[in-house]
């Protein structure tokens, strides 16, 4: 820990500690994990100031052997040792949640044109992409592939991981630390779904598009490596539906039409190079009326 600036430590009991799922769980420092005692460890990140956060935290159900609160520029960070019964309590409290959702599979999807040979495999859903149980849905990632780490920030990773359970983002963090590196814009990643709906989740690193200015042809190509990307890994592993949400669009500023477009044209590209492919369903995600409106027009009208 002697990493860490203005570190003040304090032993608390969190026997009693209720993870509402509301707390977004972090990976674990690189010091937590140099440390075997804190093996498998966990950080949950929060600010203790503010109220809407502390008001999460309830005494309900005990999930954790010990942990230490650490202070960290301010910010404070929980670093528990998690136990077997953490898990136990985190699923079933997550698969009840999925369970209750208005789950909706890739075949109750109408395809764009039944009688195209490459409109029959597309389809567009407007609604949560939680509520897919597809094979695979594809996560806008960052290029450290761990998930967000503003906590209850609400993307679309912070989603997919805060529903899947912290076995995700411990895979991830397996997966990152044998690649040894960053994540490259274009490429993709594919993981177990855990708690979710789908099979798996497969996490592609879209370009980011500085305020005020258009992406350049590099980055329009980027975009289009992440969609190829995703369909080769879903090919690869014999995948027959996956769901797209709309890469780079949100914090990372791709224009929306233009991401439409782009995503359209490299998914039915891909489709007509590769006759032989598994995937019989590629599905569309939005969530909003304004990103419905703009994929139904480039994908009905065009």
């Amino acid at each position: 820990m002697s990493e860490l600036t203005d570190l003040s430590v304090k032993n608390i009991d969190l026997n009693q500690v209720y993870a509402g799922l509301q707390l977004q769980l972090i990976t674990y420092l690189d010091a937590v994990c140099e440390n075997e005692d804190l093996l498998p460890a966990g950080v949950l990140y929060f600010n203790l100031i503010d109220p809407i956060i502390k008001s999460k935290i309830t005494c309900k159900d005990p999930i954790f052997y010990s942990a230490q609160v650490f202070r960290i520029n301010n910010k404070s960070f929980i670093i528990f040792k998690s136990s077997v019964q953490y898990y136990e309590i985190q699923n079933k409290i997550l698969c009840n949640e999925t369970r209750e959702k208005d789950l909706i599979s890739a075949d109750e999807i109408k395809a764009i044109d039944e009688n195209d040979e490459i409109l029959s495999k597309i389809a567009h859903y407007q609604g949560d992409i939680l509520n897919l149980k597809v094979d695979a849905i594809v996560n806008a990632a960052n290029s450290q592939m761990l998930g967000c780490f503003i906590p209850l920030h609400n993307c679309i990773d912070n989603q997919i991981h805060s529903q899947a359970g912290y076995q995700l983002r411990m895979e991830c963090n397996k997966i990152m630390k044998e690649q040894g590196h960053a994540e490259r814009v274009g490429t993709a990643k594919i993981t177990k779904g855990y708690n979710l709906a789908s099979k798996y989740v497969i996490h592609t690193v879209g370009p980011a598009i500085p305020n005020g200015r258009l992406p350049n042809e590099n980055e329009e190509k980027q975009l289009a490596s992440c969609y190829r990307s995703c369909l080769q890994l879903a090919d690869m592993k014999g995948l027959k539906s996956i769901a797209f949400c709309s890469i780079s669009t949100g914090v990372f500023n791709f224009p929306k039409e233009e991401a439409s477009e782009l995503a359209i044209k490299t998914v039915k590209e891909y489709l007509k190079e590769h006759k032989d492919t598994i995937l019989e369903k590629v599905i569309f995600n939005t969530f909003s009326d304004y990103d419905s409106n703009i994929y139904r027009k480039n994908l009905y009208e065009n």
